[in-house]
Protein backbone atom coordinates (compact mmCIF):
# COMPACT_ATOMS: atom_id res chain seq x y z
CA UNK A 1 0.00 0.00 0.00
CA UNK A 2 1.57 3.80 -0.70
CA UNK A 3 1.80 5.17 2.17
CA UNK A 4 -0.02 9.11 2.38
CA UNK A 5 2.58 11.85 2.82
CA UNK A 6 1.70 14.10 5.40
CA UNK A 7 3.90 17.26 6.54
CA UNK A 8 3.33 19.27 9.75
CA UNK A 9 4.81 22.61 10.42
CA UNK A 10 4.74 23.96 14.09
CA UNK A 11 6.14 27.21 14.72
CA UNK A 12 8.15 25.78 17.82
CA UNK A 13 8.81 23.10 19.59
CA UNK A 14 8.28 24.80 23.04
CA UNK A 15 6.95 22.93 26.05
CA UNK A 16 3.58 22.80 26.16
CA UNK A 17 0.22 20.86 24.39
CA UNK A 18 0.61 21.77 20.66
CA UNK A 19 4.43 20.56 20.21
CA UNK A 20 3.29 16.96 22.06
CA UNK A 21 0.68 16.49 19.92
CA UNK A 22 2.46 17.75 16.56
CA UNK A 23 5.84 15.21 18.04
CA UNK A 24 3.28 12.50 18.79
CA UNK A 25 1.11 12.54 15.75
CA UNK A 26 4.62 12.51 13.93
CA UNK A 27 6.12 9.88 15.88
CA UNK A 28 2.78 7.03 16.26
CA UNK A 29 -0.04 8.41 13.32
CA UNK A 30 -0.40 4.57 11.71
CA UNK A 31 3.32 4.33 9.71
CA UNK A 32 1.85 1.67 7.71
CA UNK A 33 -0.50 4.27 6.63
CA UNK A 34 1.41 7.42 6.58
CA UNK A 35 4.85 8.94 5.77
CA UNK A 36 4.90 11.81 8.21
CA UNK A 37 7.78 14.65 8.69
CA UNK A 38 7.73 16.93 10.99
CA UNK A 39 8.59 21.19 10.10
CA UNK A 40 9.89 23.21 13.04
CA UNK A 41 10.93 27.01 13.89
CA UNK A 42 13.26 27.71 16.88
CA UNK A 43 12.66 28.01 19.96
CA UNK A 44 12.36 31.08 21.95
CA UNK A 45 15.01 32.47 24.75
CA UNK A 46 14.34 29.80 27.93
CA UNK A 47 11.95 27.87 26.31
CA UNK A 48 12.49 24.29 27.02
CA UNK A 49 12.82 21.76 24.06
CA UNK A 50 9.81 19.55 24.01
CA UNK A 51 11.75 16.98 21.31
CA UNK A 52 14.72 16.99 23.98
CA UNK A 53 12.05 16.25 27.17
CA UNK A 54 10.17 13.82 25.25
CA UNK A 55 13.53 11.24 23.29
CA UNK A 56 11.24 11.42 20.29
CA UNK A 57 12.77 9.04 17.78
CA UNK A 58 11.52 12.08 15.42
CA UNK A 59 14.27 14.09 13.55
CA UNK A 60 12.80 18.00 12.85
CA UNK A 61 13.45 19.70 9.85
CA UNK A 62 14.51 23.09 11.31
CA UNK A 63 13.32 26.47 9.53
CA UNK A 64 15.33 28.56 11.72
CA UNK A 65 14.17 31.78 10.06
CA UNK A 66 10.52 30.68 11.48
CA UNK A 67 9.77 32.48 14.93
CA UNK A 68 7.30 33.08 16.35
CA UNK A 69 7.82 37.08 16.64
CA UNK A 70 6.67 39.10 13.44
CA UNK A 71 9.83 39.96 11.68
CA UNK A 72 9.26 40.78 7.93
CA UNK A 73 12.61 39.55 6.78
CA UNK A 74 12.72 36.16 8.62
CA UNK A 75 8.75 35.83 7.47
CA UNK A 76 9.98 36.00 4.23
CA UNK A 77 13.02 33.83 4.33
CA UNK A 78 11.03 31.37 6.34
CA UNK A 79 7.94 31.46 3.67
CA UNK A 80 10.81 30.76 1.05
CA UNK A 81 12.13 27.97 2.76
CA UNK A 82 8.80 26.33 3.36
CA UNK A 83 7.99 26.67 -0.40
CA UNK A 84 11.35 24.95 -1.01
CA UNK A 85 10.71 21.90 1.11
CA UNK A 86 6.69 21.41 0.63
CA UNK A 87 8.00 21.32 -3.26
CA UNK A 88 10.65 18.65 -2.26
CA UNK A 89 8.54 16.44 -0.34
CA UNK A 90 5.26 16.47 -2.18
CA UNK A 91 3.08 16.10 0.61
CA UNK A 92 -0.86 15.00 0.17
CA UNK A 93 -1.97 16.56 3.59
CA UNK A 94 -0.10 19.45 5.23
CA UNK A 95 -1.05 20.09 8.71
CA UNK A 96 -0.26 23.22 10.50
CA UNK A 97 0.04 23.90 14.31
CA UNK A 98 0.06 27.66 15.98
CA UNK A 99 -0.10 31.02 14.66
CA UNK A 100 3.07 31.60 12.44
CA UNK A 101 3.42 28.58 10.95
CA UNK A 102 -0.46 28.52 10.12
CA UNK A 103 -0.09 31.56 8.27
CA UNK A 104 3.06 31.09 5.92
CA UNK A 105 2.55 27.17 6.15
CA UNK A 106 -1.14 27.02 4.21
CA UNK A 107 -0.16 29.81 1.99
CA UNK A 108 3.04 27.64 1.49
CA UNK A 109 1.17 24.38 1.53
CA UNK A 110 -1.50 25.70 -1.43
CA UNK A 111 1.51 27.26 -3.87
CA UNK A 112 2.99 23.88 -3.93
CA UNK A 113 0.35 21.70 -4.70
CA UNK A 114 -0.96 19.89 -1.78
CA UNK A 115 -3.74 18.51 -1.98
CA UNK A 116 -5.40 18.81 1.51
CA UNK A 117 -4.50 21.60 3.69
CA UNK A 118 -5.39 21.30 7.57
CA UNK A 119 -4.92 23.86 10.57
CA UNK A 120 -4.94 23.23 13.97
CA UNK A 121 -5.98 26.70 15.94
CA UNK A 122 -4.55 26.05 19.98
CA UNK A 123 -5.92 28.59 21.01
CA UNK A 124 -5.79 32.31 19.95
CA UNK A 125 -4.60 35.76 19.95
CA UNK A 126 -7.38 37.21 18.32
CA UNK A 127 -9.04 38.85 21.53
CA UNK A 128 -7.73 41.07 23.89
CA UNK A 129 -3.79 40.40 23.11
CA UNK A 130 -3.41 43.66 20.82
CA UNK A 131 -5.72 46.72 19.81
CA UNK A 132 -8.95 46.99 17.77
CA UNK A 133 -6.61 47.62 14.31
CA UNK A 134 -4.03 44.95 14.61
CA UNK A 135 -6.92 42.51 16.45
CA UNK A 136 -9.53 43.57 13.06
CA UNK A 137 -5.92 43.23 10.44
CA UNK A 138 -5.62 39.72 12.24
CA UNK A 139 -9.14 38.15 12.21
CA UNK A 140 -9.70 39.09 8.53
CA UNK A 141 -6.08 37.14 7.55
CA UNK A 142 -7.38 34.08 9.60
CA UNK A 143 -10.70 34.60 7.60
CA UNK A 144 -8.52 34.54 4.15
CA UNK A 145 -6.59 31.56 5.64
CA UNK A 146 -9.49 29.43 6.43
CA UNK A 147 -10.81 30.01 2.92
CA UNK A 148 -7.95 28.22 1.75
CA UNK A 149 -7.68 25.69 4.27
CA UNK A 150 -10.02 22.33 4.01
CA UNK A 151 -10.57 21.45 7.40
CA UNK A 152 -9.53 23.90 10.90
CA UNK A 153 -9.26 21.94 14.02
CA UNK A 154 -10.75 23.30 17.32
CA UNK A 155 -9.55 21.58 20.82
CA UNK A 156 -12.42 22.05 22.17
CA UNK A 157 -16.06 23.86 22.41
CA UNK A 158 -15.04 26.69 23.80
CA UNK A 159 -12.77 27.24 21.14
CA UNK A 160 -15.31 26.17 18.45
CA UNK A 161 -17.67 28.82 19.43
CA UNK A 162 -14.85 31.36 19.69
CA UNK A 163 -14.51 30.88 15.91
CA UNK A 164 -17.72 31.37 15.05
CA UNK A 165 -18.38 34.14 16.52
CA UNK A 166 -15.30 35.70 14.80
CA UNK A 167 -16.61 34.32 11.77
CA UNK A 168 -13.49 32.74 10.94
CA UNK A 169 -14.76 29.86 9.43
CA UNK A 170 -18.36 27.81 8.60
CA UNK A 171 -19.41 25.37 11.11
CA UNK A 172 -19.27 22.48 8.48
CA UNK A 173 -15.05 23.43 7.93
CA UNK A 174 -14.36 23.21 11.85
CA UNK A 175 -13.96 19.91 13.13
CA UNK A 176 -13.18 19.45 17.28
CA UNK A 177 -10.44 17.20 18.12
CA UNK A 178 -9.27 17.41 21.89
CA UNK A 179 -5.61 17.75 22.42
CA UNK A 180 -4.01 13.93 23.09
CA UNK A 181 -1.68 12.85 25.84
CA UNK A 182 0.20 9.70 27.17
CA UNK A 183 -2.26 9.24 29.90
CA UNK A 184 -1.24 5.56 30.89
CA UNK A 185 1.73 6.33 33.30
CA UNK A 186 -0.59 8.76 34.92
CA UNK A 187 -3.33 6.23 35.91
CA UNK A 188 -1.13 4.38 38.54
CA UNK A 189 2.09 6.49 38.92
CA UNK A 190 4.80 5.70 41.07
CA UNK A 191 4.81 7.17 44.34
CA UNK A 192 7.39 8.65 46.91
CA UNK A 193 10.29 9.52 43.79
CA UNK A 194 10.00 13.30 43.81
CA UNK A 195 9.59 13.23 47.86
CA UNK A 196 12.60 10.90 48.15
CA UNK A 197 14.44 13.76 45.89
CA UNK A 198 13.07 16.72 48.44
CA UNK A 199 13.97 15.14 51.26
CA UNK A 200 10.24 14.83 52.66
CA UNK A 201 8.46 12.44 54.28
CA UNK A 202 5.24 11.28 52.96
CA UNK A 203 2.66 12.82 56.01
CA UNK A 204 4.36 16.49 54.65
CA UNK A 205 1.59 18.23 52.30
CA UNK A 206 3.20 19.24 48.86
CA UNK A 207 1.49 21.18 46.88
CA UNK A 208 2.48 22.14 42.84
CA UNK A 209 2.06 23.78 39.33
CA UNK A 210 3.19 22.34 36.05
CA UNK A 211 3.69 25.11 33.68
CA UNK A 212 5.46 27.67 31.96
CA UNK A 213 6.61 30.74 33.59
CA UNK A 214 5.34 33.27 31.20
CA UNK A 215 2.74 35.65 32.73
CA UNK A 216 -0.44 33.96 31.43
CA UNK A 217 0.06 31.21 33.65
CA UNK A 218 -0.55 33.67 36.69
CA UNK A 219 2.59 31.82 38.83
CA UNK A 220 2.82 34.93 40.66
CA UNK A 221 -0.92 34.13 42.22
CA UNK A 222 0.52 30.64 43.04
CA UNK A 223 2.95 32.15 45.11
CA UNK A 224 0.79 34.85 46.68
CA UNK A 225 -1.36 31.90 47.59
CA UNK A 226 1.46 29.44 48.92
CA UNK A 227 2.48 32.34 50.77
CA UNK A 228 -1.01 32.18 52.82
CA UNK A 229 -1.00 28.57 52.80
CA UNK A 230 2.43 28.58 54.79
CA UNK A 231 0.81 31.27 57.19
CA UNK A 232 -1.70 28.38 58.34
CA UNK A 233 0.25 25.63 57.27
CA UNK A 234 3.87 25.94 57.69
CA UNK A 235 4.70 22.35 57.16
CA UNK A 236 3.50 22.63 53.68
CA UNK A 237 5.83 22.57 51.01
CA UNK A 238 5.62 23.81 47.16
CA UNK A 239 6.77 22.66 43.80
CA UNK A 240 6.83 24.69 40.54
CA UNK A 241 7.85 22.48 37.37
CA UNK A 242 8.44 24.85 34.09
CA UNK A 243 11.06 27.15 33.18
CA UNK A 244 10.55 30.52 31.33
CA UNK A 245 11.27 34.34 31.23
CA UNK A 246 9.59 35.17 34.76
CA UNK A 247 11.84 32.39 36.18
CA UNK A 248 14.48 34.64 38.23
CA UNK A 249 11.40 37.27 39.13
CA UNK A 250 9.24 34.46 40.62
CA UNK A 251 12.36 33.46 41.95
CA UNK A 252 12.87 37.11 44.09
CA UNK A 253 9.03 37.19 45.15
CA UNK A 254 9.60 33.60 46.78
CA UNK A 255 11.78 35.52 48.47
CA UNK A 256 10.09 38.55 48.89
CA UNK A 257 7.09 36.56 50.39
CA UNK A 258 9.36 35.10 53.27
CA UNK A 259 8.75 31.43 52.03
CA UNK A 260 11.76 30.96 49.74
CA UNK A 261 12.99 27.71 51.92
CA UNK A 262 9.36 26.40 51.21
CA UNK A 263 9.61 26.58 47.23
CA UNK A 264 11.43 24.41 45.07
CA UNK A 265 11.36 25.73 40.74
CA UNK A 266 12.34 22.06 39.53
CA UNK A 267 12.75 23.49 35.76
CA UNK A 268 12.00 21.42 32.95
CA UNK A 269 11.29 17.93 33.93
CA UNK A 270 9.86 14.79 31.89
CA UNK A 271 9.04 12.52 34.57
CA UNK A 272 5.71 14.44 34.79
CA UNK A 273 3.90 10.83 35.94
CA UNK A 274 6.44 10.50 39.17
CA UNK A 275 5.92 14.44 40.46
CA UNK A 276 1.79 14.25 39.90
CA UNK A 277 2.22 11.26 41.79
CA UNK A 278 3.57 13.15 44.72
CA UNK A 279 1.74 15.64 45.05
CA UNK A 280 -1.27 16.23 47.57
CA UNK A 281 -3.01 18.80 45.27
CA UNK A 282 -2.07 20.74 41.71
CA UNK A 283 -2.86 24.38 41.37
CA UNK A 284 -4.62 25.45 38.54
CA UNK A 285 -6.74 22.38 37.29
CA UNK A 286 -9.86 22.44 35.03
CA UNK A 287 -11.29 19.79 37.39
CA UNK A 288 -11.63 20.82 40.46
CA UNK A 289 -12.78 24.36 42.88
CA UNK A 290 -13.05 26.81 40.46
CA UNK A 291 -12.12 30.32 41.76
CA UNK A 292 -11.61 33.52 40.66
CA UNK A 293 -9.09 34.82 38.26
CA UNK A 294 -6.13 36.04 39.96
CA UNK A 295 -7.45 36.29 43.71
CA UNK A 296 -4.71 34.16 45.47
CA UNK A 297 -6.60 34.29 48.84
CA UNK A 298 -9.32 32.27 46.74
CA UNK A 299 -6.52 29.83 45.29
CA UNK A 300 -4.94 29.38 48.96
CA UNK A 301 -8.41 29.02 50.50
CA UNK A 302 -9.30 26.10 47.91
CA UNK A 303 -5.55 24.60 48.50
CA UNK A 304 -6.34 24.41 52.44
CA UNK A 305 -9.93 22.76 51.59
CA UNK A 306 -8.14 20.04 49.82
CA UNK A 307 -5.62 19.61 52.49
CA UNK A 308 -7.74 19.47 55.07
CA UNK A 309 -10.56 17.13 53.24
CA UNK A 310 -9.41 13.96 52.62
CA UNK A 311 -12.72 12.81 50.99
CA UNK A 312 -13.09 15.94 48.71
CA UNK A 313 -9.71 15.82 47.33
CA UNK A 314 -10.05 11.87 46.77
CA UNK A 315 -13.16 13.24 44.58
CA UNK A 316 -12.19 16.08 42.72
CA UNK A 317 -9.00 13.56 41.88
CA UNK A 318 -11.76 10.96 40.86
CA UNK A 319 -13.50 12.79 38.79
CA UNK A 320 -10.57 14.99 37.19
CA UNK A 321 -9.32 11.73 35.93
CA UNK A 322 -12.78 10.78 34.64
CA UNK A 323 -12.80 13.80 32.87
CA UNK A 324 -9.79 13.94 31.46
CA UNK A 325 -9.50 9.71 30.19
CA UNK A 326 -9.78 8.81 27.94
CA UNK A 327 -11.23 11.63 26.40
CA UNK A 328 -7.66 13.28 26.10
CA UNK A 329 -5.60 10.02 25.35
CA UNK A 330 -3.39 9.58 22.53
CA UNK A 331 -5.29 6.61 21.40
CA UNK A 332 -8.40 9.11 21.01
CA UNK A 333 -6.40 11.75 19.20
CA UNK A 334 -4.28 9.11 17.02
CA UNK A 335 -7.91 7.86 15.74
CA UNK A 336 -9.75 10.85 14.94
CA UNK A 337 -6.97 12.43 13.34
CA UNK A 338 -6.63 9.25 11.00
CA UNK A 339 -10.72 9.65 10.46
CA UNK A 340 -10.25 13.46 9.61
CA UNK A 341 -7.22 12.27 6.78
CA UNK A 342 -9.10 9.57 5.86
CA UNK A 343 -12.24 11.74 4.93
CA UNK A 344 -10.16 14.17 3.11
CA UNK A 345 -8.15 11.98 0.98
CA UNK A 346 -11.74 10.04 0.50
CA UNK A 347 -10.37 6.75 1.77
Amino acid sequence: MTRTRVVRIITRLNVGGPAIQALLLTEQLDPSRYDSHLVAGSLGPQEGDMAALRATPVVPTYVRSLVREISPRRDLAAFAQLVVLLRRLRPEIVHTHLAKAGLLGRVAARLSGARSVVHTFHGNVLRGYFGPSRSRLFVQLERYLAQISDRIVSIGPRQTADLLSLRIATREKIIEIPLGLELAPFLAPSRGLLRRELGLADHVPLVGTVARLVPIKGIDVFLRAAHRVHGVRPDARFVIVGDGELRRQLEDLARDLDIASTVTFLGWRADLAAIYGDLDVVVPEGSGILVPDGDAEAVASAVMRSLSDGALALRLATAARDHVYPRYDRSNLLAMIDALYRDLLGT
